[in-house]
């Protein structure tokens, strides 16, 4: 839904900054519908609802007041958030119960969450260093979300394409950090499903 909504910034006139309001609108309700549908224990159910709350009073107090570094805070609460559900949602689905439907989409909601932990990470990185990548312009985080969501899976499913790179050193670490967590995200979901399949076997069997 979030990766969707990117893309109308990129396609559709961007009049009084309305597309802006629309990808802010759609990650405020990507946050509800992970803090509603998601199994948090009470504390880090409180703590994500905190990031969550933190983030819309960041937003508007930019988009009320003009206050330009509530880009950085609103980046940071958004990756904060994202990492929380991917610890929550880790937890639930490897290496524990059956292979079922919910695995299946909670394996895919990881990958998912991968990517667009990487592209806020990247996002923040052209806030301090507008020239660390090449095929990027200077923007508002906003402008550059989805062409920085469309860098980072290209790059966590090691394709490669060439058409945006990283140019400065740091950039570049953290552009083969993805990658290489790529590869072992798929080696590690592969293994929990074998292992939650034959456990289901040998207990089916026992």
């Amino acid at each position: 839904m979030l990766l969707v909504s990117t893309s109308l910034v990129e396609v559709l006139p961007n009049k009084f900054g309305l597309l802006e309001y629309i990808l802010e609108g759609f990650t405020a309700l990507t946050f509800l519908v992970c803090l509603v549908s998601l199994r948090f224990d009470k504390n880090w159910y409180r703590f994500m609802m905190t990031l969550a709350g933190c983030w819309l009073v960041a937003t508007i107090i930019r988009n009320l007041l003009g206050v330009q570094q509530m880009d950085l805070i609103m980046l940071g609460l958004m990756f904060s958030f994202f990492f929380g559900t991917f610890k929550s949602v880790a937890r639930q689905i490897l290496f524990t119960g059956s292979v079922d439907s919910n695995k299946v989409v909670g394996s895919v909601s990881l990958f998912l969450l991968l990517g667009l932990m990487w592209t806020i990470i990247y996002l923040l990185v052209m806030e301090f260093s507008p020239e660390a990548f090449t095929g990027m312009t200077a923007a508002p985080w906003v402008e550059n979300f989805s062409r920085m969501a469309y860098f980072s899976f290209v790059t966590l499913t090691t394709l490669g394409y060439g058409d945006i790179s990283p140019l400065s050193p740091f950039a570049q670490v953290v552009v083969y950090l993805e990658a290489i967590a790529g590869v072992f995200y798929m080696a590690i979901v592969v293994a929990s499903l074998v292992s939650s399949s034959q456990s289901n076997q040998e207990k089916q069997n026992g």
